[in-house]
């Protein structure tokens, strides 16, 4: 699968976010020890995230799983409480939960989720299942719903005929199709994608991914697109944040981030893309064991166990916050330029090949 694509000029740096998270914070109650479980302790899966989207521009958030990125993900859309801090959509402060901001965020974002085939009622042609979402919010006047549908399907990438088929005579790829229809049917101004290629084959995920190039440049797409395969995020995002244990420890400018990646564990998953850049000096980078339990986290920076720069300020100080250097920020004591040195990257939104 190949698909050419013009590079995409950066957003002007005076446009106003159109989401932003402030120190957002989101937790759950998880059983304690003890013979019969009587205490029960607070989870934080979001720890004090902060970031922002601009129009038409595409952010990455990554991160193993257990990171916290997918509760994120619904926490900015309402579908998570925000415990504290606050999320803020277009200048409306939706995180408190009030029903006027909530229906403002319903109308105008949407949501493509990880699972293809159940995100979409069984009981519903891909037609009425359309038709629906463009009745419930009023997008197209009385009759003109079949029209509709069938753009929308077209705009996808989907034969319109396919509109008279329940989701069980689908492919894992069509039905991903007619999720990305069904979120752009409500006219969104943003668009998140919580692990939307994860199920799918990998020639399959490589057409969603042209699928979503494509959008970028037809109808100006913005998207927050949640992932762990850090290849894909790579070629599809303008910007990455990265995620460990409910913190961003790295965010900026994909390029920048991938070039010379400022965190440790930034740095061992790019190491541990295969055939990256035959030309970069990947580090000796590797991870060790599996990430500590978030009802356990170690003292100081809490991937200190698992990183092989460990010094003894990160065993036992608190992680610093967020050093920013042209866009591009880190949470770690190391100094610049320690992990990569920097080399050039494929152009971006140009060439994406992805074969089974």
């Amino acid at each position: 699968m190949r698909i050419v694509k013009p590079h995409r000029s950066p957003e002007p740096a005076s446009e106003a976010p159109i989401l932003e998270a402030d120190d957002v914070t989101v937790s759950f109650t998880a059983p304690g020890g003890g013979f019969l479980g009587l205490s029960k302790r607070e989870v934080r899966a979001v720890n004090g995230v902060s970031l922002s989207v601009r129009r038409g521009e595409t952010l990455g958030i990554v991160g193993e799983s257990g990171s916290g990125k997918s509760t994120l993900g619904r926490a900015l859309l309402g579908l998570e409480k925000v415990g504290s801090g606050h999320v803020t959509f277009d200048g409306i402060r939706v995180s408190d939960g009030r029903r006027a901001a909530l229906a403002t965020l319903r109308r105008r974002t949407a949501m493509v989720f990880q699972d293809p085939a159940n995100s979409l009622n069984p009981r519903l042609t891909v037609n009425e299942t359309l038709a629906e979402v463009l009745r419930v919010h009023g997008k197209v006047p009385r009759g003109g719903e079949a029209a509709r549908v069938a753009e929308l399907l077209s705009l996808v990438g989907l034969d319109p005929a396919l509109g008279d088929r329940r989701p069980r005579a689908l492919s894992g790829g069509q039905c991903q199709r007619v999720g990305i229809a069904r979120a752009l049917a409500v006219e969104p101004d943003l668009v998140i994608a919580d692990e939307c290629i994860a199920a799918l084959d990998v020639s399959i995920q490589g057409q969603i991914i042209n699928l979503f190039l494509d959008l970028q440049e037809r109808i100006g797409l913005t998207l927050v697109f949640i992932a762990h395969d850090l290849a894909i995020v790579r070629r599809l995002c303008d910007r990455v944040a990265v995620m460990y244990l409910g913190r961003i420890v790295e965010e900026g400018p994909t390029e920048a981030v991938f070039a010379a990646p400022r965190h440790p564990y930034t740095a061992a998953l790019i190491a541990a893309i295969p055939e990256i850049d035959p030309d970069m000096r990947l580090p000796d980078a590797a991870m060790g064991g599996e990430p500590p339990s978030p009802m356990a986290l170690p003292d100081g920076c809490a991937f200190h166990p698992r990183c092989a720069h460990a010094e003894e300020p990160c065993r036992t100080g608190a992680p610093p916050i967020l050093a920013r250097r042209d866009g591009h920020g880190w949470a770690c004591i190391l100094a610049p330029g320690t992990l990569l040195s920097p080399s050039p990257t494929p152009a971006r939104h140009q060439t994406l090949e992805i074969s089974a």
